[in-house]
C-alpha cells in the first residue's frame, strides 16, 4: 500500500518559504494515501498562478493547464477514466475570476471530483495585483487607493449554485485540511474546498497571525449541522466567511456520472475503439 511518500517526487517546489501551497501539497500526497490510492490512481491538474504549479510536484498523473481551465480538463479527464480520483486545483484568481464560469457550472454539474483552491487574497505570480478575493480598500500595485470592489463569498456562492460539498480549512492545520480533502475524496460528486493559503511575499494583510485572530472552527460552533443547508449559509453570513471544516454536504443527491445515461460502466481510456470496416462504411453513409 503507497504511503504519502510515494507521492512525492524530485521535483523541488518553488514557492517562496513560508508559502501556505507547501502544506496544501502535503495534505493532497497524505490523503491520498490514507483512502488507499497509488499514484497511478490519481491525476491532479491545475491551472495558472503560483498554486498551478502544484501538478508538478505531486507523483502522480499530472496536467498543467492554462488559466482559469482546470476544471474543464479535469470534468474531461474524469469522464474519460472513471476509475481515476481526480484533483483539480488553482488559486482564488484561477477559480474565481476568469474560471468563475467554469465553478460554477462544475458546481452545479456535480462530476465526482475535487476542487481545491489555494486562497491567499492576490494575484501573486504576477508579482501582488488585487483578486476577487481581496477586501474592500485592499490596496497593491493595481489598487494604489485601495480596491473599491467588493470581495466574492466563495462558500456562499457555492451554496447558491447547489454544492453537494463545501469545505474550507487553513493551511497551518495540516490535520484538518487532510481529513477535509479525503472527505473530498470520498464525497460521491463535485467537492469544493478552499484554503486560507497566505501570501508572505505581496500580502501583508491577510497574514497567518491575522487568520488565527479572525478564524472560526466550525467544530467549535455548539449545534452546528453540516446536513443544513440554511444553517450553513446562516453560519458563513454570521462570521463572514472567515470559518473552517466540513461547511455543507449533502450526501443524497447523484453524481453527474450517475444520471448520465449510456455512460459505460468501463472507461473510454480502457474501451475498445477499433471499428470494423462495416461500422465505419455504416458510419460514414450518413455523411454522403
Amino acid at each position: 500500500m503507497a504511503t504519502f511518500k510515494d507521492f512525492r517526487n524530485n521535483v523541488k517546489p518553488n514557492w517562496c518559504p513560508g508559502c501556505g501551497d507547501f502544506s496544501v501539497q502535503a495534505a493532497i500526497q497524505r490523503a491520498a494515501a490514507n483512502v488507499g490510492l497509488e499514484p497511478e490512481n490519481l491525476a491532479v491538474v491545475s491551472g495558472i498562478g503560483c498554486s498551478g504549479r502544484i501538478s508538478g510536484y505531486i507523483n502522480s498523473f499530472g496536467f498543467h493547464g492554462i488559466h482559469g481551465r482546470s476544471l474543464p480538463i479535469a470534468q474531461g479527464v474524469k469522464m474519460a477514466n472513471r476509475d481515476l480520483t481526480v484533483i483539480a486545483s488553482g488559486g482564488d484568481g484561477d477559480g474565481f475570476a476568469i474560471g468563475m464560469g467554469h465553478t460554477i457550472h462544475a458546481i452545479r454539474r456535480n462530476v465526482n471530483i475535487t476542487y481545491i483552491v489555494m486562497d491567499n487574497q492576490i494575484y501573486g505570480l504576477t508579482k501582488g495585483q488585487t483578486s476577487p478575493r481581496s477586501a474592500a480598500g485592499f490596496k497593491t500595485k493595481s489598487t494604489p487607493q485601495g480596491s473599491i470592489e467588493q470581495a466574492i463569498s466563495p462558500m456562499e456562492m457555492a451554496l447558491t449554485a447547489g454544492a453537494t460539498f463545501v469545505a474550507q480549512s487553513f493551511s497551518t492545520d495540516l490535520k484538518d485540511l487532510t481529513a477535509l480533502i479525503e472527505a473530498g475524496i470520498k464525497h460521491d460528486g463535485f467537492s469544493l474546498i478552499n484554503v486560507f493559503s497566505p501570501c508572505v511575499t505581496y500580502n501583508k494583510v491577510n497574514t497567518y497571525d491575522w487568520f488565527k485572530e479572525n478564524l472560526t472552527k466550525l467544530s467549535d460552533v455548539e449545534g452546528y449541522d453540516h446536513s443544513s443547508r440554511e444553517m450553513a449559509m446562516q453560519t458563513l453570513m454570521k462570521h463572514s466567511g472567515l470559518v473552517t471544516g466540513l461547511i455543507y454536504q449533502d450526501t443524497e443527491r447523484k453524481s453527474y456520472q450517475e444520471l448520465l445515461s449510456g455512460y459505460s460502466e468501463t472507461p473510454l481510456s480502457q474501451a475498445d475503439l477499433q471499428l470494423d470496416q462495416a461500422h465505419f462504411d455504416k458510419l460514414a453513409a450518413e455523411f454522403m
